[in-house]
């Protein structure tokens, strides 16, 4: 009789470890599509900074002979060196600035009550929707009458238009989430706002901190318009305006090795710092989303 209803059963139990294993393969096969489809065009750049001449057309996945000599070329050739620490001397100082302002920006809009609160939020918010080229010319002048033309913290200052509001949403949505019970024990104990946003709420918006920053950052390294506007000499540019301007002997001649090296050498910090914070950048972009 167990005979029997085992061997009924079994054509069941059969066709759901059927359907579980064709959902784990088609699970992991369209996680290869996507991986292929993310990688794969960086992967992509290396193989073509590691080509000159006429092999830059060839499509072998493996160059045959490495042109190493694009890396050197690129260095060479300008001041790319000084261009990387442009960018981040000004991707650094504008997270740093960005953060610092965000952070009581938040602490004053997610856990003070004052009429005009959540305008104020949306007003904030609704600057990052402006695009660049709408607030070139003012910025430009702005920068002008600063006399901070052709210099680095007309960039930082720029770049803050655009981190600047996504930092202050993103850290008061998060600040607004913290437990009332920690403010009020701070309150209790004496604590002044200031202690209390730097000793009791930084340690606890770490992930949105890393997530804000790191977001912040790669937006300030791979701006382009603010950055070509309002830089005039080599020494100034950062690394999108220096990639952009390099030039062959004609139009129909760029050096593409050249070329794509650059961009891989710009591209690699974003991949380290990404890698690095992997788990604070989740933890953030997941901070809110469930309320106990």
């Amino acid at each position: 009789m167990a005979t029997a209803v085992a061997y009924r059963r079994r054509p069941g139990a059969l066709k759901r470890r059927v359907r579980q294993t064709l959902g784990w393969l088609g699970f992991y096969v369209l996680l290869a599509i996507i991986l292929v489809y993310t990688v794969f065009p960086f992967y992509w750049a290396i193989v073509s900074s590691l080509r000159s001449g006429a092999d830059l057309f060839n499509t072998d996945l493996i160059p045959g002979n490495p042109a190493w000599s694009n890396y050197v070329a690129v260095f060479r050739e300008q001041p790319f060196a000084r261009n990387i620490l442009n960018s981040l001397f000004v991707a650094i100082s504008t997270v740093v600035l960005s953060l610092g302002l965000a952070v009581a920006a938040a602490y004053a809009l997610g856990r003070i009550r004052f009429r005009g609160r959540m305008l104020l939020l949306l007003t904030i918010l609704g600057v990052s929707m402006f695009p660049q080229i709408a607030v070139l010319s003012g910025m430009f002048e702005l920068v002008t009458y600063l006399g901070i033309y052709n210099n680095l913290l007309a960039l930082t200052l720029s770049y803050m238009i655009f981190t600047l509001p996504f930092t202050v949403w993103v850290l008061t949505t998060f600040m607004r989430d913290l437990p009332k019970e920690i403010e009020e024990a701070a309150i209790v104990d004496g604590a002044k706002p200031f202690t209390i946003v730097t000793k009791v709420f930084l340690p606890l918006m770490g992930p949105a901190l890393a997530t804000t920053g790191l977001l912040a950052f790669i937006a300030a390294w791979n701006e382009f318009l603010f950055a070509l506007t309002f830089t005039l000499s080599t020494e100034m540019r950062t690394v999108p305006v220096a990639i952009a301007l390099i030039s062959g002997a004609s139009a129909h001649e760029l050096p593409w090795g050249n070329i794509m090296a650059a961009s891989v050498v710009v591209t690699v910090p974003l991949l380290v710092l990404v890698l690095i914070f992997q788990r604070r950048i989740v933890s953030g972009l997941t901070a809110g989303a469930v309320k106990g």
